[in-house]
């Protein structure tokens, strides 16, 4: 497992950009054990009501996560962002086994050790029912598009 990842804090527009990017990418692999190397061994997470400690909760939590949000696309976008602190806001859809589908609205805080890791997240997200036709997200967002903001309604 690497032990760096690069780019560092503190942050500029660019490097805090290239941050929320690669942790969009590596989400919309749906690969727990992927994802999980971005943080730090003993990284704390909030996620809605839930609070996980280490790699191995973050890899049973993204697990079970994908096992339940099929067909699960994802979009961030820097809010702002300070130091070793970053900002996000994402949506992202999936659907459940019954076939509904859902548009979840949230919010991330991150931050990270000097070997660019993330020691911390806390994320308060809101769920929407949606129709299959009022869907907007569909796969990993193409690399013409990396960057772009994402319509918030």
């Amino acid at each position: 497992m690497p032990e760096d990842r690069p780019p560092y804090p503190p942050f500029t527009q660019e490097t805090a950009l290239r941050k929320v990017q690669a942790a969009e990418d590596a989400w919309n692999t749906r690969d727990p054990r992927r994802v999980a190397t971005a943080y730090t061994p003993d990284s704390v997470w909030r996620n809605r009501d839930t609070v996980l400690r280490g790699r191995a909760e973050i890899i049973d939590f993204l697990t079970g996560k994908w096992e339940r949000e099929l067909d699960y696309a994802l979009r961030k976008s820097l809010w702002t962002w300070q130091g070793n602190r970053i900002a996000v806001r994402f949506q992202y859809e999936c659907r459940d086994r019954t076939g509904q589908w859902w548009r979840c609205y949230g919010n991330e805080l991150w931050e990270f050790d000097e070997r660019g890791l993330m020691s911390r997240r806390e994320a308060s997200i809101n769920d929407v029912a949606i129709s299959e036709a009022q869907r907007r997200i569909h796969g990993p967002r193409p690399p013409e598009e990396h960057g772009t903001e994402i319509p918030l309604w």
